[in-house]
């Protein structure tokens, strides 16, 4: 591959992403790619999506209940320094955040002030209790942010795309997951049952996998309007799109607090939204109207100020759409127009708190994971750093002895940190201190796969120099796709507060509710409450 077409490549790339604050993020999940349908059938039939196996045992969601007790029992038999209950339960979740993505970024913070980095630590890496959750989906090896957000969400496993519904549900299958044996309730519904207030706060779309965990029930993550789910070539008045699932249905409809993008899934095409984008929705519906109408004490806010100016012992409930489409990059963002995920979470805790039976919330960082994608580190350690802010804000706001907050992740990417740099070496630049084969020094930080191997027209890496070293610069990669992927490995799993102690060791992501329930005593399963 030439070096000049490496540079068109760049070039594509790059393009794309200029004027970010006009035009907002673009998509980079594609159901062809999730699925395995854009690869030839070749060997044997799970290479491709529609017949990638699922262990038959694995699709009724007792199996995963059961697997959770077991390990919650298992943990239980080990000393207990306490039996306190969480009152509250506060969910971080990091998209895409690999434990080299934490480790990077926990390098760029004390880069960032003055130090070599390497001695740094982000907010939750001081929690007293660390663990390691197993990603892998029902049939998936590697999985995307719907199963996982059903795992941590759920507390069952499913397959790849699927969200709130079990892996006896196949792709798009619209029938499926009517079936009410296949449907799944989240910890956000445990919650309300037990007269909580919930929330779900992310920097993606409302609609976007991971928070609609919380409250979907969808055989396709990307059927977020009605609009998505004819283009899929299903009935959308059969099979309900996620937005109205979240305005019309429990446990959505009853969400306290919704922050996040997305404007546009909410509205008719006919009409422009508070960001000046025509809305995506075909069947004339207004649910933004709809809400309101449900909802008389609520608001609605749009932007930074008036999110900062919301009187919260006032109104019933907020929901905030942010963009049209997915929220900005922090670095690309107006910051007078958009909300950072730390003023999000502070507004949120300061609602949710007002209920004096408790809260849970959901609070994702989820653009580390497109900073991943796109191959553009810069952009991808910023937004874990603007996460651990966010972290930090909401352990000082809180109560230790109340207030249970785990941090985790739904997945890797496939980011490594490799050569030998010596300390203070500059995260986001070129090894100083090793070179290739042919004496050319190669970035520190490196992916697996993506748009830009920086080839010339021998197939030798060229010298970075002048090119690295910018947010916005795309990493080197090994492998040729237009935009970087998932890992498989195990994620990291940070807890504070009442039961931390349980998330200790490796364990299934699916187990991650279940020992949040049964610290707050909420649930159908076994609770802490049930030992007094």
């Amino acid at each position: 591959m030439g070096f000049h077409y490496q540079v068109l490549l760049a070039a594509v790339a790059l393009v794309s992403l200029v004027g970010l604050g006009q035009a907002g993020l673009r998509e980079v999940h594609d159901v062809s790619q999730l699925t395995g349908q854009q690869a030839n059938k070749a060997k044997f039939s799970t290479d491709v999506a529609t017949d990638k196996y699922t262990p038959p045992e694995e699709m009724d969601p007792k199996f995963w209940y059961d697997l959770a007790y077991e390990e919650i029992a298992k943990r239980l038999e080990l000393p207990q320094p306490n039996a306190k209950k969480a009152k509250n339960i506060i969910m971080f979740l990091g998209d895409g955040m690999s434990l080299s993505t934490v480790a990077a970024a926990r390098i760029l913070k004390g880069q960032r002030q003055g130090n070599t980095g390497e001695e740094s630590s982000l907010s939750f890496e001081t929690f007293p209790y660390t663990g390691l959750s197993r990603t892998y989906c029902s049939n998936a090896q590697v999985p995307d942010s719907a199963c996982t957000a059903t795992a941590y969400l759920c507390g069952v496993k499913t397959n790849i795309i699927e969200i709130g519904v079990s892996a006896a549900v196949t792709y798009n299958n619209c029938t499926q997951s009517q079936d009410p044996a296949n449907r799944l309730t989240s910890i956000a519904e445990w919650a309300q049952n037990a007269g909580k207030s919930t929330g779900i706060v992310t920097t993606t779309t409302l609609t976007h996998a991971s928070p609609s965990g919380a409250y979907a029930k969808t055989a396709n993550r990307m059927w977020q309007c009605d609009t998505d789910v004819t283009s899929y070539g299903v009935d959308s008045s059969t099979c309900i799109d996620m937005a109205t699932q979240l305005v019309t249905q429990t446990p959505g409809k009853n969400f306290d607090i919704m922050f996040g993008g997305g404007m546009g899934k909410f509205l008719p095409k006919t009409i422009n939204d508070s960001h000046g984008k025509a809305g995506e929705r075909s069947d004339g519906v207004n649910l933004l109207s709809k809400w309101q109408a449900q909802h008389t004490g609520g608001v609605l806010v749009t932007n930074r100020k008036q999110l900062l100016s919301v009187n919260v012992s006032a109104v019933s409930s907020i929901i905030g759409l942010f963009e049209s489409s997915l929220m900005n990059f922090h670095l690309k963002a107006d910051e007078t127009y958009q909300p950072t995920l730390s003023e999000l979470t502070e507004v949120a805790i300061k609602k949710l708190s007002q209920n004096d039976g408790g809260y849970f919330v959901f609070i994702e960082g989820g653009l580390i994971d497109y900073g991943n994608h796109y191959t553009q580190a810069g952009y991808a350690l910023d937004e874990a750093l603007e996460f651990e802010k966010a972290i930090g804000l909401a352990r000082n706001l809180t109560d230790i002895e109340d207030t249970l907050i785990v941090v985790t992740s739904d997945h890797g990417h496939a980011l490594s940190i490799s050569g030998y740099p010596g300390r203070g070496t500059n995260i986001l630049g070129l090894n100083q201190h090793d070179s290739d084969v042919n004496g050319v020094k190669y970035a520190t930080l490196n992916y697996a796969v993506g748009p830009n191997q920086y080839l010339d027209e021998n197939g030798e890496r060229i010298d970075l120099t002048d090119q690295i070293g910018g947010d916005d610069f795309i990493f080197p990669s090994y492998i040729t796709q237009s935009q970087g992927v998932h890992s498989g490995d195990d994620v990291g799993i940070f807890a504070s507060g009442p039961q931390a102690h349980l998330f200790a060791g490796v364990m299934q992501q699916s187990t991650i509710p279940h020992l949040m329930a049964y610290a707050a005593c909420i649930g159908d399963g076994p609770k802490v409450c049930d030992l007094s």
